[in-house]
């Protein structure tokens, strides 16, 4: 009987976390931050610019899924159903990216002048 009591009580007030760690997670989302800010402002161009604004954001937007929405907790198959879908998009973005070099390329020798 005791223990069902215990169990009960930890289960309605729900899992606590020092906020601290958000703390810290605010901290480098804001340096992640001034460090996007800074591509612009010390005008990176090219293909180095969108690779680090993007780094940046999805760093930025990883931590914000794990702490946050709380998936650094979660069960491994709730993160792969929410981290996957994205990273498929990716890869698929990135295949597409060569493919269109590819054409671009075999374009340009074929139908240059």
């Amino acid at each position: 009987m005791v223990n069902s009591q215990v169990i009960n009580d930890g289960q309605a007030h729900g899992q606590q976390h020092p906020i601290g760690l958000y703390l810290k997670v605010w901290a480098l989302l804001f340096v992640l931050s001034t460090l996007s800010y800074l591509v612009d402002i010390l005008g990176f161009t090219g293909y180095l610019r969108g690779f680090l604004i993007i780094t940046f954001m999805l760093l930025k937007a990883g931590l914000i899924m794990c702490f946050f929405m709380h998936l650094y907790w979660e069960r491994l198959a709730l993160v792969y159903t929410i981290l996957m879908p994205p990273l498929a998009l990716l890869v698929l973005m990135g295949l597409m990216a060569w493919e269109a070099d590819y054409i671009f390329f075999i374009r340009t020798i074929f139908f240059s002048p």
